[in-house]
């Protein structure tokens, strides 16, 4: 059953570009509410938490490395629909392949430095949710 939430983050790319308000304006008037935001830096063992799902793969030390070298953004979205919806804002993982006026397109500077990340799916967008704000940090 498809849920009004999802979770996002503003990687350490776009946040150190000067991105972070254009990106949260381009959400907010895509119809997102946003419930939870916050400016945060993981550690590299924070991150490898959260990527955990990655361990075995080879990327995985380079994703940790990346996502710890600068602030990130993440935030709670609220819309109907909201993870099929968020999917379609940001664009494909490669901005080379995402449609024009995604988010990925407009601010994303390779695959691996694509801007942000979306939930793929509604109990993903929970358990990444959960990992970065408690209940008393929403709204």
């Amino acid at each position: 059953m498809a849920t009004n939430r999802t979770f996002t983050m503003i990687k350490p790319d776009a946040v150190a570009a000067g991105h972070t308000g254009a990106i949260s304006k381009m959400i907010e008037e895509a119809g997102f509410r946003i419930v939870a935001m916050k400016k945060t830096k993981l550690s590299a063992e924070l991150a490898g938490q959260f990527y955990e799902i990655h361990k075995e793969r080879p990327f995985y030390g380079e994703l940790c490395k990346y996502m710890s070298s600068g602030p990130i953004v993440p935030m709670i979205l609220e819309k109907e629909n909201a993870v099929e919806d968020f999917r379609k804002l940001i664009g494909a993982t490669d901005p080379k392949k995402a449609a024009p006026g995604t988010i990925r397109a407009l601010f994303a500077k390779s695959i691996d430095a694509n801007a942000i990340h979306g939930s793929d799916s509604d109990a993903n967008a929970e358990i990444e949710g959960n990992f970065f704000f408690s209940q008393f940090e929403r709204y």
